[in-house]
């Protein structure tokens, strides 16, 4: 792809063409201001349509039953409720479920996506509940424990799939020091990010799953990169301008040596 790095103010005319990525056509069906408007993070719809063809959601029968886990301002579940025909269980700890409610109604699909205050560690579901589990951007603040993913598998009905999406690194870093072109921006909390490969091994040695994807999105900085500076531009709300024009400087001065995603899907065994 071509590069699309270079930082240029957008009008609010533009940001719809500005954030119309050929690799997401499902996305780009979205309203730009909305997708803006409700971040809290990397551009959450784009995430989950390169997640979806590995996670096998085109296969899934409509109606079948997924947990949203980690769902934000339940972008996600809504992607998932009207491109799929799902039924969703929108899981967060910090959105209340109220709020979420209201953005799932004017989206249309109030009687698919149920929203849910829960925090990771304690889902109110019973075992084997749900055909799939989808977590974007959010599966590195919890699932690196080792005691997690039998857990969370539990809600799994034999067969079906996990699938996730973490801001990752390219490889594994040595010792305890970050690269030294990140080590003014980085960030304890950054140790969560792992390889495509740390992954794989982490959810093979659990024995829950059985891995079928690790992988790493080609050019996936400078998608994040474009979409930080799209945020920073247009946001009316200061936390996630702000946020946006750190993890913008953040990616620059990486230029994608370090920082990506990373894609992971098991079926549960």
């Amino acid at each position: 792809m071509s590069d699309i790095t270079t930082n240029h103010p957008t009008p609010p005319d533009d940001l719809a063409s500005r954030l119309a990525l050929p690799r997401y056509p499902r996305s780009a069906a979205y309203d730009a201001r909305w997708t803006v408007d409700n971040a809290m993070g990397p551009h959450a719809l784009w995430l989950l349509e390169w997640l979806a063809p590995a996670l096998g959601l085109d296969t899934l029968p409509p109606g079948a039953r997924v947990l949203d886990l980690g769902c934000g301002r339940a972008m996600t579940s809504v992607f998932l409720a009207k491109e799929y025909g799902l039924q969703v269980t929108a899981a967060d700890l910090w959105i209340r479920p109220e709020e979420n409610q209201r953005r799932i109604a004017e989206a249309g699909v109030a009687d698919r996506v149920l929203p849910v205050l829960a925090e990771a560690h304690d889902l109110p579901f019973g075992e084997e509940s749900f055909d799939a589990i989808v977590s974007i951007d959010a599966y590195q603040y919890f699932g690196t424990d080792d005691l997690y993913l039998p857990t969370l598998t539990r809600l799994l009905k034999p067969g079906g799939r996990i699938g996730v999406v973490v801001p990752a690194i390219h490889e594994e870093i040595a010792g305890s020091e970050p690269p030294e072109h990140l080590a003014s921006f980085w960030e304890p909390a950054f140790w969560c990010f792992h390889s495509p490969a740390w992954w794989s091994r982490h959810w093979t040695r659990s024995g829950a799953v059985e891995v079928e994807t690790a992988d790493w999105l080609r050019d996936g900085w400078q998608e994040w990169l474009l979409w930080c500076d799209a945020v920073a531009e247009t946001s009316t709300e200061e936390f996630p301008a702000r946020m946006s024009r750190e993890n913008a400087a953040l990616l620059r001065a990486d230029r994608g040596r370090t920082l990506g995603f990373a894609r992971v899907v098991g079926r549960r065994t």
